[in-house]
């Protein structure tokens, strides 16, 4: 295992010490937590492409553990601690499992492996930015604003995911016809 890997595998076990003390509403030690497993990510990416250390386990686990990583702390702040409509949540879960779908669906039937593209990477910046905001109860046009961003951004990379998709299907099914 290499060490972008190791560095996902980390970000996984963050999940329920950052749920734990979300939860608790120990909101620095989270947010210091939270800001970890973006900093893991950054590194596991900078370091997996800089080296020629990119997996095909990576690929698919490393959107994986940030995508488990925003939804545990979206059921958090919306179930538990109710600062986020669970309009949202549900529209998010949603598009991750759709997308998940999609990406199973793309491995077995063509082989790809889905990579983050700079749509995916926005809008994990972007929810970043508002969980943060949220845990700290920023002024409320600003943190419900910015959460709203956020939904609309991931629903952006969900549109252009969906594109891809079809892309990749159609290419393949005029390679199969040849």
């Amino acid at each position: 295992m290499n060490v972008p890997n190791i560095l996902t595998v980390v970000r996984f076990l963050l999940i329920p010490v950052f749920a734990y003390f979300l939860w608790q509403g120990d909101y620095y030690t989270s947010v210091f937590l939270f800001l970890l497993a973006g900093l893991t990510d950054v590194l596991d990416g900078f370091i997996a492409r800089k080296y020629n250390l990119i997996t095909p386990w990576g690929k698919l686990a490393d959107p994986l553990a940030d995508k488990l990583m925003q939804i545990t702390a979206l059921i958090i702040l919306s179930i538990v601690k109710e600062l986020i409509p669970a309009e949202l949540l549900a529209i998010v879960i949603a598009k991750e499992i759709f997308m998940g779908i999609g990406a199973i669906l793309l491995l077995k039937q063509n082989n790809y492996v889905v990579s983050a593209n700079w749509y995916g990477k926005l809008a994990t910046i972007v929810f970043y930015f508002a969980i943060i905001m949220i845990i700290f109860k920023a002024p409320y046009p600003y943190s419900s604003i910015f959460i709203y961003i956020a939904v609309l951004s991931t629903l952006f990379a969900f549109v252009m995911y969906v594109r891809t998709f079809r892309q990749i299907k159609s290419g393949s099914e005029k390679n199969t016809n040849t």
